[in-house]
């Protein structure tokens, strides 16, 4: 079967680091290959391929932002993939690509025998090489034609979901395991920092649960701050000072770099992962305000004055338990709207023109179709439509 592989090397990681996004997209160490498929495990299904993303956390693996201690919790090479949306038994089903316990034949670390295999202690461990899918060398990931999978982690999709909408339960699942630290009547104010798939997601799940707080949003393309309004954001700002002013937030300019504030918002959802939206965002939420990391920021410098000085409770989500990945199906049904994300749909071996959209921010959420090639999706059209009636005033 077809699959992209990747092929990890130390010096691509540190080119790729010291280089970042303008690292050649064709130097990547990705290549279409023709594997076997997967030996399938007693009861394990066969899966193909319908659709899947390209996540943010592929692109910090093969742009060297991951930071290396991560290393011992993946295996490589490996076929990437973890957002899929795929076929069996004559049914559309997703994937909850977690190998934990169960998955591995191990007997349930005290994670999963609370319900949180997202915190298991064996994902390392066990009769499969590190990592989840996507990021495990021994089973391949979305990437490819077909995959193997555990019965447990496959979930049937509404028959009144769209693909473009059921191949984002994986990052909605994300999305709503960090949304647990928002406290939706008592958090009056939200600043999300970052408008890609999982900041937009945020937004429209937030009104979807009945947020009715205020919501602003700092987005950089007019894709993304179309979609932002549409999906519930009451205003999108070009910067967190902007945005936190406009709550009461009071600057005061410092002797030398960025100014320091007081007041800010009750929450700020870093959706960007960087190292300037996490300044932004430690800054923007007001004294004893939660600050929740939900786009895997990596290595880097940070000043940390805020935490201490402010009281900022800083809050990481990376991943879900199988409980929140059915909640996420289960909702699928209501994102009406939601499928406006996947702008971009790409064959295998248009590769390096899908890696150059996401990177380029030409697209928002950028898909695979294995098994089902196409050049655009009726969501992209959508997506145009709603930028032609923002240009030209009618929105």
């Amino acid at each position: 079967m077809k699959a992209l592989c990747y092929y990890p090397s130390v010096p691509a990681y540190l080119l790729a680091k010291v280089l970042k996004k303008s690292y050649p997209v064709g130097l990547l160490p990705l290549r279409l290959r023709d594997i076997p498929e997967p030996e399938y495990l007693p009861d394990w299904k066969r899966i193909k391929v319908r659709m899947c993303g390209i996540c943010g956390s592929d692109l910090a693996l093969m742009y060297g932002k991951n930071s290396p201690r991560l290393s011992g919790f993946f295996s490589f090479p490996a076929v990437p993939g973890h957002e899929i949306l795929g076929e069996t038994d004559g049914k559309r089903v997703v994937v909850n690509p977690c190998l934990a316990c169960r998955e591995r034949s191990l007997e349930p670390c005290e994670a999963c025998r609370n319900g949180e295999e997202h915190l298991c202690l064996n994902v390392a461990e066990g009769q499969f090489s590190a990592g989840m899918l996507g990021f495990c060398r021994d089973l391949p990931g979305g990437w490819s034609e077909t995959i193997a999978v555990h019965p447990a982690k496959i979930h049937e999709v509404p028959d009144d979901v769209p693909d473009e909408r059921a191949v984002l339960a994986e990052p909605l699942a994300v999305v709503l395991r960090g949304l647990r630290n928002v406290d939706l009547k008592s958090d009056k104010s939200v600043l999300i920092i970052g408008a890609g798939t999982i900041g937009l997601m945020a937004i429209k799940l937030l009104r979807t649960l009945g947020y009715k707080g205020e919501m602003n949003v700092l987005a950089r393309y007019l894709k993304q701050r179309t979609l932002a309004l549409e999906f519930g954001a009451d205003k999108v700002c070009e910067n967190t000072l902007e945005a936190a002013a406009g709550i009461g937030a009071k600057a005061y300019k410092s002797i030398i770099g960025p100014t320091g504030s007081r007041g800010g918002f009750d929450v700020v959802i870093d959706a960007a992962g960087s190292k300037v939206s996490l300044d932004q965002a430690s800054w923007a939420v007001r004294e004893g305000g939660k600050l929740i990391l939900l786009g895997s920021p990596g290595e880097m410098k940070h000043n940390f004055a805020p935490y201490w000085f402010r009281e900022v409770k800083l809050l990481g989500s990376y991943i879900y338990s199988n409980e929140d990945f059915i909640k996420a199906v289960a909702m699928l049904p209501k994102l009406k709207g939601a499928e406006k994300l996947v702008t971009h749909a790409f064959k295998l071996s248009d590769w390096r023109q899908a890696i150059r959209t996401v990177v380029h921010r030409d697209g928002i959420k950028v898909v695979f179709t294995p098994q089902h090639p196409q050049a655009i999706t009726e969501a992209n059209q959508g997506v145009s439509q709603l930028v032609n009636e923002y240009v030209t005033g009618s929105n």
